[in-house]
């Protein structure tokens, strides 16, 4: 029996030395984060979206050592995938690219949300930020920002302008720009940058705020032009366009994207995918590509990005408000 004894004390030592390994299963699994694919969702069809969400998660598969795999569900102004994402277990397996339509505009201007854009996500990082460009046709008389406030204001309601749809950031765009500059301008909306580069070549739209990447390569080739940036300085890819700014001041609207978790993901998997996003967004291979698109990277912090995003929502909040947008 004497031998038993230390055979039993030292199984009972063992297991008491292994207790703090063996913790549960969560922690386990957050320690090896990650041990499978990654799904991205992006709620938007191909576009800006999609290249950013691609861009930046490629780079970073190759740190985490697993794949990033970019998951497209459009629809009702982004809400449709980004509903999913705040549905999603928990675990760090399913993310979101999230925009300033998603996850700031749509709360003030759809009737019923699916998702509370504040409460039922963990922030990331803010990845990326790109000025609208406000495009025009080579044959309107306005050749500048002040010739262009005085063609609207002499001829109230009778130019158009287009836009990605109802609500959307270039949408609000164009809201803003009457609202500082007290002119009239009816809204088109269109089903994307496709839609209302054809309508600009063709004559059939006068004017439009769209992305400055979608507009830039046409204006280059001398098919359109851009009167101005919507970012409160010129852009570093054609500095020779003048900001919205300079001459309305005050005005400012940047598109932009992050990455976002659902609520309740464990803030040690947050922080490694945050640490990972702004890895990439330092990167050769990211800066380059979104230096040719006209796209700033960010990179900030979980806290920094909640914050930002709060003051995005209200300031467009008021814009919506003030210019009756609403969305059923």
């Amino acid at each position: 029996m004497s031998k038993l004894f230390p055979r039993a004390a030292f199984a009972a030592a063992m297991l008491t030395l292994a207790a703090p390994w063996a913790a549960s299963p969560a922690a386990a699994q957050n320690r090896a984060y990650p041990t499978q694919p990654i799904r991205v969702i992006v709620p938007f069809s191909a576009g800006t979206s999609d290249t950013v969400a691609r861009l930046v998660g490629q780079k970073m598969s190759e740190t985490l050592g697993q794949p990033l795999v970019v998951e497209s569900r459009p629809g009702a102004g982004g809400n449709i995938g980004s509903e999913a994402c705040a549905r999603a277990t928990p675990d760090g397996y399913t993310i979101c690219l999230g925009t300033i339509s998603s996850h700031a505009i749509n709360p003030s201007i759809f009737v019923k949300m699916p998702y509370d854009n504040l409460k039922d996500f963990a922030p990331i990082t803010q990845l990326a930020a790109q000025p609208n460009a406000l495009a025009v046709t080579n044959d309107l008389p306005a050749k500048n920002i002040q010739e262009l406030i005085a063609l609207l204001k002499a001829n109230p309601g009778k130019y158009n302008y287009g836009s990605s749809g109802v609500g959307t950031s270039i949408h609000l765009a164009g809201a803003l720009f009457s609202q500082l500059t007290g002119t009239e301008m009816e809204h088109v909306p269109y089903r994307g940058s496709g839609q209302i580069m054809t309508a600009l070549l063709t004559g059939e739209l006068p004017l439009a705020f769209d992305n400055f990447s979608s507009a830039w390569p046409f204006a280059k080739e001398g098919k359109i032009r851009i009167l101005g940036v919507t970012s409160a300085t010129r852009s570093q890819t054609a500095p020779d366009i003048p900001a919205i700014a300079e001459t309305v001041p005050g005005f400012e609207s940047l598109s932009w994207h992050g990455f976002f978790a659902p609520a309740g993901t464990p803030p040690e998997i947050v922080a490694r995918l945050n640490k990972e996003a702004v890895a990439a967004l330092k990167s050769d291979t990211v800066t380059a590509r979104f230096r040719e698109l006209g796209i700033t990277p960010i990179g900030n912090t979980p806290e920094e990005f909640r914050t930002f995003i709060a003051s995005e929502t209200k300031r467009w909040g008021d814009v919506a408000r003030n210019a009756k947008i609403q969305v059923e």
